[in-house]
């Protein structure tokens, strides 16, 4: 069981704090490791309200006004201030206060959700989304044939599973993939250096022990759950590219192709800027790319149980079971 990091949670959403956008200041410098690197080290949370997508009601803006971006936090104070409702994850609050809804339904409403009180505080700036390139703020369009993997996906989720190997890879409690780029839920990364490797520790999703090297890549043949990654030192920005994913995951409906370049630049002593870049010709016709700013937390990584000794699927076995007997003795 994941235990909230804050136990007055009910009341995150109206006092998050706004943040202005993130600079270099003029007097700072970066902090540096005794082997003259950059130093990244620490737990960094993400926890913006920022959506991944300029929600299209907004056009081209890529700013919000200070009044505007505080009317937002006002709606969503009100509506997220009762505990016992619904969990709102991710882009879901930007989107619930944008369209000054007066209540909140879990996406998960069929089997029930977490409530608002496990969720943490949300981080406000004035951006309308993530997304950085294109300049639209949106993902570019999806490929024919990454429309018909999500069709298979879904279909699948509907169909009532014959084994395990039919759920997806988080409810296995496999991998929830990586990079990830979900905010407000175990988003949190500790990062830990040596002078040839970098430790990017994702609170959902374990480690990922990443070697600071020219070396190529391994071979094409070899799969792996989180890709194969390489680091390098550009300046002062640490820059990792990751391929080799295996065909079994999925990452925003990408799997074998994806190719993914992370930039993780220290801007303050409270803020790294984390640049993601995701190419795919079989998912999206063009690459994107998202920012988003990683705050120091004091707060620790908690390991992520799941569903403790996988006792979980048992019951989602067993579940389909059952189903399956109703509808064959409804003649369904």
């Amino acid at each position: 069981m994941i235990y909230p990091r804050h136990p007055f949670a009910a009341f995150a959403v109206a006092l998050a704090v706004s943040f202005p956008m993130t600079a270099v200041a003029q007097d700072w410098t970066v902090p540096r490791t005794p082997d003259d690197q950059p130093d990244l080290q620490g737990v960094w949370a993400n926890n913006n309200v920022t959506p991944l997508q300029r929600p299209e009601v907004l056009g081209e803006r890529t700013t919000l006004t200070d009044e505007e971006v505080a009317a937002l936090q006002s709606r969503a104070g009100e509506l997220f201030s009762d505990e016992s409702g619904d969990a709102a994850f991710g882009d879901s609050v930007f989107a619930a206060a944008l369209a000054e809804a007066e209540s909140f339904s879990s996406r998960d409403a069929a089997t029930g959700n977490y409530n608002q009180f496990w969720m943490v505080e949300r981080e406000w700036d004035n951006r309308t989304s993530l997304i950085i390139d294109p300049s639209s703020g949106r993902l570019p369009a999806q490929t024919d044939r990454a429309r018909s993997r999500a069709a298979d996906r879904a279909e699948a989720r509907r169909r009532h599973a014959w084994g395990p190997e039919d759920r997806s890879l988080g409810e296995r409690c496999i991998t929830w993939g990586a990079p990830r780029l979900g905010a407000g839920y175990n988003s949190y990364i500790q990062i830990f250096q040596t002078s040839t490797h970098v430790v990017l520790y994702q609170e959902m999703g374990g480690p990922r022990v990443i070697p600071i090297t020219t070396a190529k890549h391994v071979n094409d043949r070899v799969r792996l759950w989180h890709g194969d990654s390489r680091a390098r030192w550009e300046g002062d920005t640490l820059v990792v590219e990751t391929q080799n994913y295996s065909p079994k995951v999925s990452i925003m409906g990408a799997a074998e192709g994806l190719y993914i370049e992370e930039r993780l630049t220290r801007v303050s002593d409270g803020v790294i800027e984390y640049e993601v870049t995701m190419s795919d010709p079989d998912t999206w016709a063009a690459p994107w790319t998202a920012m988003i700013p990683l705050r120091s937390s004091r707060d620790p990584v908690f390991e992520y149980a799941c569903h403790e000794g996988n006792i979980g699927m048992d019951g989602i076995m067993t579940g389909a079971r059952a189903l399956e007997r109703a509808e064959a003795e409804g003649g369904q």
